[in-house]
């Protein structure tokens, strides 16, 4: 066994002369596995707060998206474009024109975004889980254009979900200046009717500003002809998306970019990444200040084996040797620590998922009762190495300064 780490074990685990160093060495551990234990759990939270967010884009935006990489629209009759279609690992293409305009309802206005789809787009993702209220889902047929709204979009306009008057659209005209003496003719104006359905994905971005109808009404209303904002895939059963993402992205070029659902919510996303790595750093420094427990622990054990030191010495121990003794044991309580604080940590995770032990509150105003957690393997393992190398920064230089002064 290594001598040092044999040292070192004795001198953490056995009874020292004074009970102050017993206490002191336990408060260490219990300090480096309080912040451990609190940096898996909110880390575990936050991809908790994330995986449920992305549940609920899931009924909304496609697997992959195609867009211009310049521009608001491009051509669907692209051939690249086209030649998406015969790929074998795509399972349904549907294309989607989006743009703001004004909706009008019994003199109320909101500004809203009108996203014509194409009839397919049910089978797309499973739309039908967002949609509320009693009707089919229908966007068009030989009489009139339907809309089915968001349904805080509907409190807007003060509506119920099956309105009788049908809501007025209107969008400026391309290229066209505003008229000061007519302004009205500066605007192409339509009509959409009550579907008798509304969507709601809990996301005020969609929930408060998204009207869906057809593609025909919005290429008629925005004046396009083929043009599209976008092109929506759904992949075949047991495809690779990001493989698939690459292929794509080689075959389109420079022209097009390619988004997957993390990227079609890349402003979320970059706002709860920077959030976790906010509350990372942190707990990472209320880590390093824990971590001051184990200096004064290893102070408080040099000063009560002055005696051993000298017997060591005797035995003819070199003061590389002795003060590799110390620093083992530092690096021993760290190791402690953060092992206990992660198991702990997880412990705690676990009974959360399972029992709901923190929750949100009764109001029932939120979607989920209690704090969802999700443990991921690569938070873990970066919780565990930060553990360590904060430990050993505390423990190296400090170590080697009382060695000297104190032995």
């Amino acid at each position: 066994m290594n001598f040092p780490f044999y040292i070192a074990r004795r001198y953490l685990f056995s009874k020292k002369s004074h009970h102050a160093v017993n206490v002191i060495s336990s408060i260490s551990v219990c300090g480096v596995a309080l912040a451990t234990l609190a940096m898996v759990c909110t880390l575990s939270v936050f991809n908790g707060f994330q995986d449920l967010v992305s549940s609920f884009f899931t009924a909304f935006d496609p697997e992959l998206k195609i867009v211009p990489a310049a521009g608001k629209v491009f051509d669907g009759q692209d051939e690249k474009i086209l030649a998406i279609r015969q790929m074998p690992e795509i399972a349904v293409c549907s294309e989607s024109l989006e743009d703001n305009a004004m909706v009008q309802y019994q003199g109320r206005q909101a500004m809203a975004v009108i996203k014509g789809v194409e009839d397919n787009f049910d089978k797309l993702s499973p739309i039908d889980s967002i949609l509320f209220g009693k009707g089919e889902l229908l966007l068009h047929d030989e009489v009139a254009e339907y809309a089915i709204p968001g349904i805080q979009l509907l409190s807007i306009l003060g509506t119920g979900i099956r309105f009788l008057d049908p809501l007025e659209i209107y969008a400026p005209k391309r290229g066209a200046k505003v008229n000061v003496a007519n302004p009205a003719a500066s605007f192409i104006s339509g009509q959409l009717f009550s579907s008798g359905l509304v969507f709601a994905v809990n996301q005020e971005k969609y929930d408060a500003s998204y009207i869906l109808t057809s593609l025909d009404f919005a290429r008629k209303l925005f004046q396009y002809n083929t043009e599209i904002s976008a092109l929506n895939l759904k992949l075949a059963p047991g495809t690779d998306i990001e493989s698939v993402k690459r292929k794509l992205e080689e075959h389109l070029g420079d022209r097009f970019r390619v988004l997957n659902r993390y990227e079609q919510q890349a402003d979320t996303y970059r706002i709860m990444q920077i959030e976790k790595l906010i509350s990372y750093l942190f707990l990472t420094f209320i880590l390093l200040i824990a971590s001051f427990n184990v200096i004064g622990s290893l102070s408080m054990l040099i000063i009560d084996k002055r005696n051993d030191v000298k017997a060591l010495r005797n035995l003819g121990a070199s003061d590389r040797l002795i003060t590799h003794i110390f620093m083992t044991e530092g690096y021993m309580i760290t190791l402690i620590g953060a092992v206990s604080g992660i198991v702990l940590g997880l412990v705690l995770c676990l009974l959360q998922q399972h029992f709901g032990l923190l929750s949100l509150g009764s109001s029932g105003s939120f979607i989920v009762d209690a704090y969802p957690v999700s443990v991921h393997t690569e938070d873990v393992i970066l919780i565990f190495l930060t553990v360590l190398a904060i430990g050993f920064v505390s423990v190296w230089y400090p170590v080697r300064f009382l060695s000297k002064r104190l032995l």
